[in-house]
Formats: C-alpha cells, sequence, structure tokens
C-alpha cells in the first residue's frame, strides 16, 4: 500500500496535481459552510460588496484560477513554485465552480434547484481529477505495454476506439459515462452498448421507428431516475445545503 501510494500519488511529479485537488475540495467545503451560514445568519461572515454590487466569490475564483495557471506553465511540475501556483490554481477552481451554476444561467440561482448543478460538477471533477492522480489516463493509453508504446499505430488506435466508445455514450445521452470514460474506458463501453436515454439524439435517429426500442428506453430511464434521483439529490443537498423551495404559482381561473 505505502508503495502504491509513493508511486502513484506522492511522486514529485504528481504533487501539484494532489495539491490542487486537495487545495479544490477544500475550498469547495469551506465556501460551502460559510455560505450556509449566511444564508442561516449565523456567524460573523456576510455578503461582500462593493460600490453596493455583490461580489460573488466567482470574481476572486477567476483571478486565482488565472494567476495560478499561467504560474503552473511558467515554473513547471517540481518545486516551491509548482505547488504554490497549484494550490492557488485549486483554490480559485473551487470558488469559480462552486458558482457554475451562476455562470450558465447568468442568474443568482445559487440556492434554487438550478444551483445544484453547481454541487454536481465539482463532485464530478473531483472524481476525474482523482481518477488521473492514482494511476488512470486519458483513453486508457496507460494500459499499453511498453512494446506497445513504441509502435505509434497501436497507440493512436487504443486513443480512437476510446473515443469513440466516449462519443457513442455522449451521443446517447449519457454524458456523465462519456466524459469518465475518457479516463476509464471500460465505462465508455457500457454507456456504448447499452440503450439510448429518451431525447438523446441517437434516440431521435434509431428509435423513431422502433417503438419497442423506445418504450424500453424510456422505461430503463425511469427505473434508473426513480431508483437514483432521490438518494443524489440527498447526497447534494448533504454537501451544497436544500435548495429554496420553488414558489408555488397561483393558477388562473376561467
Amino acid at each position: 500500500m505505502g508503495h502504491w501510494w509513493v508511486r502513484n500519488i506522492v511522486e514529485p511529479g504528481k504533487l501539484p496535481l494532489l495539491l490542487a485537488l486537495a487545495s479544490f475540495v477544500l475550498t469547495f467545503l469551506v465556501t460551502r459552510f460559510i455560505t450556509r451560514l449566511i444564508r442561516a445568519g449565523k456567524g460573523p461572515f456576510g455578503n461582500v460588496k462593493a460600490g453596493g454590487v455583490h461580489v460573488h466569490h466567482v470574481v476572486p475564483g477567476v483571478v486565482l484560477t488565472v494567476v495560478g495557471g499561467f504560474g503552473a506553465v511558467a515554473s513547471g511540475r517540481h518545486g516551491f513554485g509548482a505547488g504554490l501556483c497549484a494550490v492557488l490554481f485549486g483554490i480559485g477552481a473551487g470558488l469559480v465552480l462552486d458558482e457554475f451554476a451562476l455562470i450558465l444561467h447568468l442568474d443568482d440561482v445559487y440556492w434554487s434547484e438550478a444551483g445544484r448543478k453547481s454541487v454536481e460538477l465539482v463532485v464530478f471533477t473531483a472524481a476525474l481529477v482523482g481518477l488521473v492522480l492514482v494511476g488512470f489516463s486519458p483513453f486508457g493509453v496507460n494500459d499499453v505495454s511498453q512494446g506497445e508504446l513504441q509502435d505509434r499505430g497501436q497507440v493512436i488506435l487504443t486513443v480512437a476506439v476510446n473515443f469513440v466508445f466516449s462519443l457513442i455514450a455522449l451521443v446517447k445521452g449519457k454524458g456523465r459515462m462519456a466524459v469518465l470514460g475518457v479516463i476509464v474506458p471500460f465505462i465508455a463501453l457500457i454507456g456504448a452498448l447499452r440503450l439510448a436515454r429518451p431525447g438523446s439524439l441517437w434516440a431521435r435517429r434509431f428509435y423513431g421507428r422502433r417503438p419497442r426500442a423506445r418504450a424500453r428506453s424510456e422505461l430503463r430511464a425511469y427505473r434508473h431516475d426513480r431508483r437514483w434521483s432521490r438518494p443524489r439529490r440527498a447526497f447534494q443537498d448533504w454537501i451544497g445545503g436544500r435548495p429554496d423551495p420553488e414558489p408555488t404559482r397561483a393558477v388562473e381561473r376561467r
């Protein structure tokens, strides 16, 4: 276990990535803790305002991401400078992705149902970086032997096949599996072989004249969402806080 940890995690080339991931996750957790205190009216914290304008934490996050990113490129992968830039980048990325929903909708949806996208993206990003950190390489090139690495044709073929699997999974409406499949090819293969989700490009193109396939797709999607929707929402609420209830709309009487 110790040898694996040294080889895959704390080796000098991966230390900046480890620092970036740790600072990214820690920043997100601390930020959510503070914003939940502000929301509840507890503690010494409050919203930052400048000239009557609410300054969202995505603003310093963008600055830190830019500084850390360019600094990392300039400093290389070793030394104190690389570690410092990795920490700055991780902190900035945590602040930015914590308000990803705000950027997406161009509206303050932090505590709304749409704000769940921020929590989901942060968890997803941390999982992807974690997979890379423990040894998985994009498109499964890490599974190629040393002899195969000398044959560029085989490497290109490996990357191309895994890319096709990820692309098919994406067209079938399985975005998470497509992105994870870039790191773990077996996941993309599963997404490419299984039925497409209703409303996806694949379903509209190939299930239009296949009612049985369309019905199976809808049934499988319904069962999947019913099984996983509630646990996923509970996990998101536990990490990021429960969104504000949607305002009820009055029904217009004719």
